[in-house]
């Protein structure tokens, strides 16, 4: 049970709606899954069977917490029957029962990805296509977003515009058919199919429009094709169909969300009841008049206005930094001044940014200071594949006995060095008892190795010993890396790798910002060497900060790191937003496209609402690229927030702190030097 008055009106207005269709706009931190299991606890009063309700979410965890309170609510006999299920969980239901009308039998498979990915692999050989396993995972990619976008294996012959769309046009049909012969559909098929047979068979969605007679979704605005597909025939026989989302929290558009789904739902459900729920329970007055400031600006939303009982709370500051390291070292500054003073916990702290090239310098600054952290939506810097390779590389140059890292690299990109011949290289080294390095120095007496594949580990001995001769001019260490970055081609592999352009130039600029991590360690120290860096970057290896652990993230006690993509959803007493320029955010590849600077203004905006008490804005004068210092602009989204509502205290301003404050952080200063550098 539970009490309508303790709603606020708009919340009880949209609880009591029972028949026809209704679009909640529900604004962030307005309490929208506590209506929807209301609601869903009011139908099941007012006598509606529960076997005739179905809530759809997006993820089990947001299904099966709903599915809880609402038995909390009623008491689980009341609630037995009533369906709360993701998408392809509720298609699963539909196909359990009549896949056998599409030709598969019922106990059909679920392929997994790594099955879907080397099925994929197997077609494209058969073809006879000259790709590499990555291009085939993009195959598969593109496969997957067709489903999604409705677009079905005998039709995307009709979209084949250039040599890959075409081989993706040849493979999604003889990939479809092989799924069938094994009795196995893929997870975008759950969705699809569940669309097809509902399409093709009138009796099943009549029958399903009745068995789900009041239906209610969550993150509508999140919906793809075939998901509002699915919805519009599900409700079509009754249109008692409650969605409840956000336009201005649309930030999937790359997932194949479209955010038309919300603004043109009353054009979709004639007689549609519209209630706003704009009361925010979540962040301050200030927070909230910075992020309604920003949105408003966008071309196509729906009108309205966050606000609060609460008070207005302090100031949204703004700092804008010297660089990248700078806009750091502030950060954790404020971090060690809120926490000492408001007694708080690391876990009340989150960074969040545009992109995960930009955790870098952050990563780095949280472990040289010991404090702990969890990384959300990425890997580590250091663990990324991209920055492995190169790391793998300096190791060798400065000890060519770690034959680990050069069995890494011994063929990375690729030079004619093959997996037999690497075999033939290691059996040889333990044979005649010599290192590696020294038999890839005399690969040539090597039984059995032939002329071409000598050449190419002669010219790979000739390029390690040359940039070991180079790296030992202090002075050039930044330069002698760039030459190294030019002369190897990583990039050019990457992009050769990936065919996802947006994929391999996200690669490559972690690749560039490792070149920017050897500028700063060279200004900070008074005698830089190879050596000296790469021990730098082996302190990162510690012993569990910062390891991002997906059980225990945001459980234990660390601060955040993440997206502004991954950081939807959540809420953290202190956020600092940092990278506040243009080309982050706003993101270049959206500066010239309207359509996409909205959503980079939602993403600001679900960056701004995930405060609850404090929202700190940082951006810097100057960033790297390629180890160069560049001048920035500050982002647009920082103009459109009125005078006197963005505090601008000067960067260089001390932080104030008690003498026993000053005594603690000392201590905490020598304690973290201690543990990098041994007692």
């Amino acid at each position: 049970m539970f009490d309508l008055n303790s709603l606020n009106p708009q919340q009880r207005e949209a609880v009591v709606h029972r028949d026809g269709p209704l679009l909640l706009l529900a604004g962030a931190g307005s309490g929208k899954t506590r209506v929807i299991t209301c609601r869903i606890t009011y139908l099941l009063e007012q006598g509606v069977p529960a076997d005739e309700i179905l809530a759809v979410t997006f993820t089990n965890k947001a299904a099966k917490e709903m599915k809880e309170r609402v038995e909390d609510m009623v008491g689980r006999e009341a609630a037995k029957g009533m369906v709360i299920a993701t998408f392809h969980s509720l298609c699963v239901r539909i196909l359990k029962a009549h896949i056998d009308r599409l030709g598969y039998k019922k106990n059909f498979s679920i392929y997994p990805a790594s099955d879907q990915q080397r099925l994929v692999r197997d077609l494209v050989r058969e073809i006879g296509a000259e790709t590499s396993s990555a291009d085939a995972d993009q195959v598969l990619f593109r496969i997957s977003a067709a489903k999604n976008q409705l677009v079905r294996a005998e039709d995307y012959q009709a979209s084949a515009r250039d040599p890959f769309t075409s081989l993706v046009a040849a493979v999604y049909p003889r990939y479809q058919k092989k799924l069938k012969a094994y009795n196995a559909v893929d997870f975008d098929d759950l969705l699809l199919f569940g669309v097809t047979l509902l399409e093709q068979n009138p009796d099943l969605l009549e029958y399903y429009q009745r068995r789900f007679r009041y239906q209610m979704v969550d993150e509508y605005q999140d919906t793809n094709p075939v998901q509002y597909r699915l919805l519009r025939l599900l409700a079509g026989g009754h249109g008692n169909l409650c969605v409840v989302g956000d336009d201005d929290q649309s930030i999937y558009a790359f997932r194949g969300a479209d955010v038309s789904n919300i603004l043109d739902f009353e054009k979709d459900f004639p007689g549609t009841k519209v209630i706003k729920l704009e009361q925010n329970y979540r962040s301050t007055g200030n927070i909230l008049a910075a992020a309604n400031a920003v949105i408003t600006n966008n071309t196509k939303r729906r009108d309205k206005k966050l606000w609060t009982a609460g008070g207005a709370g302090e100031q949204v500051d703004y700092l804008l930094c010297l660089d990248s390291e700078d806009e750091a070292r502030q950060v954790m500054e404020m971090i060690h001044a809120e926490k000492y003073h408001k007694n708080l916990n690391y876990g009340d702290f989150a960074i969040l940014y545009r992109t995960n090239t930009q955790s870098r310098a952050f990563e780095e600054q949280l472990r040289y200071e010991n404090i702990p952290y969890v990384l959300i939506g990425g890997q580590q810097f250091f663990e990324r594949k991209e920055i492995k390779d190169v790391v793998a590389y300096l190791r060798v140059i400065l000890n060519a006995t770690d034959e680990v890292n050069l069995l890494r690299i011994i063929n990375y990109p690729k030079r004619g060095i093959g997996d037999s011949s690497i075999d033939r290289l290691i059996r040889y080294s333990a044979e005649q008892g010599l290192s590696l390095w020294k038999v890839l120095q005399q690969a040539a007496e090597v039984p059995d190795t032939n002329e071409r594949t000598a050449a190419a580990i002669s010219s790979f001995v000739n390029l390690l010993t040359g940039f070991r001769r180079r790296f030992q001019n202090p002075l050039r260490l930044v330069e002698t890396l760039q030459e190294l970055f030019r002369e190897v081609k990583f990039a050019d592999e990457i992009y050769r790798q990936e065919k996802d352009p947006a994929i391999a130039k996200r690669r490559v600029e972690n690749q560039e910002e490792l070149i920017n991590s050897m500028a700063v360690y060279v200004e900070r120290t008074p005698e830089p060497s190879l050596a000296g860096f790469l021990e730098r970057i082996s302190l990162q290896d510690d012993d569990g900060i910062g390891r991002n652990d997906k059980e225990s993230k945001l459980a234990q006690d660390a601060v955040t790191l993440m997206s502004l993509h991954s950081s939807k959803g959540l809420e953290f007493p202190i956020v600092f937003l940092v990278g506040m320029e243009e080309g982050f955010l706003p993101h270049k590849k959206s500066i010239f496209e309207t359509f996409d600077i909205d959503e980079e203004r939602r993403l600001c905006y679900v960056g701004f609402t995930r405060a609850e008490k404090r929202l700190v804005l940082l951006g810097a004068r100057q960033r790297r690229k390629y180890g160069k210092l560049e001048q920035r602009e500050p982002s647009r989204f920082l103009s459109e927030i009125p005078a006197g509502q963005l505090n601008q205290p000067a960067p260089d301003k001390p932080i104030e702190l008690t003498p026993e404050e000053q005594a603690k952080s000392a201590s905490n200063f020598f304690s973290n030097i201690s543990q990098m550098f041994g007692d």
